[in-house]
């Protein structure tokens, strides 16, 4: 079972009584609290050779639960692997200064919308400038710092080149410069600033910083930077290996820290720490990962053209393996076994 499960389950009420928690926290923990236990139902399995039967509490199966959704993690790395191209990849990281993470708190369900719509347009407009076709780039939302903190930003992951759909042309870009960071991080205030005034339900702070930051450096291959965005997609946002240390009151977990990739240590009151996870929590129906341009859902004819102009026609047939299926494998005779039956309580 989960630590940071278990502690919400020893904490419920406290924590209920201390915090004010929205709804979608709310749904979350309820989800958690009935992962793998009799009250989410079970699953029968039989074995293919023998007479023996196995017993399985079913998972919760939402996205911010710390002990399931592998396999759908797997899925969703598995179906973008299937769409990297050979060419250099780009990492740009639109961030959401410090003044407006009260906003991203309070109104995450308007907020986050903004920002995936904002960046990706904003991405388009500058390959526009260029005159040499289409990109195709995946966004991902990850809202904490590395210390757990709210920290929302956008990585968005950007094939270096671009496709011509009139002439059937792919234009290879330049390996080391993608778009001058510093003009993206003027048009990303601008925009994201004009956004959130022309919204119905949000309003700016008093104190808007002069500058934002975004990020845009060449990252060569894209398999490992999507592993990376894959890691707390489906999983929450701390992985229990890294809850190190439990006492009645307080909650030590490890972190590392990005100027030294050294292990650092942090240490909070309970019912605090599991707030600053909880509030990592996004509003249901919140689409956390997309793909934009010649990597989007509909353009799978158009990504097939691209891909038969920069592939080895045998690597494009081999294609890449889909992630197997969890197996269940029978304890008496070692071979696999099939589900039965499914029973979830009234």
């Amino acid at each position: 079972m989960s630590a940071f499960i278990e502690l919400l389950r020893e904490h419920q009420g406290e924590l209920q009584q201390t915090y004010s928690l929205s709804h979608d926290m709310r749904r979350a923990i309820h989800a958690l609290l009935r992962c793998q236990t009799e009250q989410q139902g079970h699953s029968t399995w039989q074995c293919h050779r023998c007479p023996h039967q196995e017993v399985t509490p079913l998972s919760c199966g939402h996205r911010f639960c710390p002990q399931c959704q592998q396999h759908t993690a797997s899925n969703w790395l598995w179906r973008q692997q299937s769409k990297l191209l050979p060419t250099t990849y780009f990492m740009v990281t639109f961030t959401l200064p410090y003044e407006l993470r009260g906003l991203a708190k309070s109104h995450a369900r308007q907020l986050y919308p903004l920002m995936f719509k904002v960046s990706a347009q904003i991405l388009k407009d500058f390959a526009a400038r260029q005159h040499q076709g289409e990109l195709g780039f995946t966004s991902v939302l990850h809202t904490h710092s590395r210390q757990r903190n709210l920290h929302p930003h956008l990585h968005i992951l950007v094939a270096g080149g671009r496709y011509d759909t009139s002439k059937k042309q792919w234009h290879k870009g330049n390996n080391n410069y993608l778009f001058n960071a510093f003009a993206l991080a003027k048009v990303w205030r601008a925009r994201m600033l004009n956004a959130i005034n022309q919204h119905p339900s949000l309003s700016l702070p008093n104190h808007i910083p002069a500058k934002w930051v975004v990020d845009c450096r060449a990252v060569g291959e894209g398999l490992p930077t999507l592993k990376y965005l894959s890691r707390y997609l489906y999983r929450g946002v701390l992985a229990d290996k890294d809850i190190i240390d439990i006492q009645p009151h307080q909650v030590t977990f490890r972190y590392r820290d990005g100027q030294t990739q050294q292990w650092k240590q942090r240490t909070l009151p309970t019912l605090k720490f599991l707030m600053l996870i909880l509030q990592h929590v996004l509003p249901k129906g919140l689409q956390r990962a997309r793909d934009y341009g010649f990597l989007r859902g509909n353009a799978k004819a158009i990504l097939h053209q691209i891909q038969c102009l920069l592939l080895p026609l045998l690597q494009l047939l081999l294609g890449i393996a889909p992630p197997s299926q969890p197996k269940h494998t029978c304890p008496c005779c070692q071979h696999s076994m099939r589900c039965i039956g499914i029973s979830r309580p009234r």
